[in-house]
């Protein structure tokens, strides 16, 4: 089981590559918090979740976590206190604060540019340094030391 969180599929549709998830994962799972946060909208339209038959939404259920994770966002928060109730073998989640949180909970993480790297590996994309530059592009912000050690994995430095 994926739980996946807002940013994420903020960015893969921006650069139309949503169906990597799919692809690499098959099913997705959403909390109705991040249905909500992708319907507001903003500079990248994402497709309605509920559109997408490959993405199920999850009811979150009244969360019972360290208190610590009040600061995060509600989409961060739901996503993370139902991957850990379900047992999601991984949350692909971007924001370094919900990413260490996820981590002190014991999920396994991986955030967009690492479903960038899995999908170069499996030659679904052409170029991991193209897709990250249509995201950088898009507003998305990832650090350039975490690009150039990736851009390097996928071999293309």
């Amino acid at each position: 089981m994926i739980f996946c969180n807002t940013t994420p599929l903020i960015a893969l549709s921006g650069i139309g590559r949503l169906d990597l998830l799919p692809q690499l994962f098959s099913v997705v799972h959403v909390v109705e918090a991040v249905v909500g946060e992708c319907a507001v909208g903003g500079p990248v339209a994402v497709p309605d979740p509920t559109s997408l038959p490959w993405l199920r939404v999850v009811v979150a259920s009244e969360p019972t976590l360290p208190g610590l994770l009040l600061s995060l966002d509600r989409g961060e928060r739901d996503t993370l206190a139902m991957a850990r109730k379900l047992g999601a073998e991984r949350v692909i989640i971007d924001e370094r604060i919900g990413r260490n949180m996820a981590e002190l909970l014991g999920l396994k993480v991986v955030g967009t540019l690492g479903v960038l790297l899995q999908a170069k590996h499996r030659g679904l994309i052409p170029s991991f340094h193209e897709a990250v530059t249509q995201m950088q592009a898009n507003g998305i912000f990832y650090h350039p030391t975490l690009v150039e050690k990736l851009r390097g994995e996928a071999g293309e430095s």
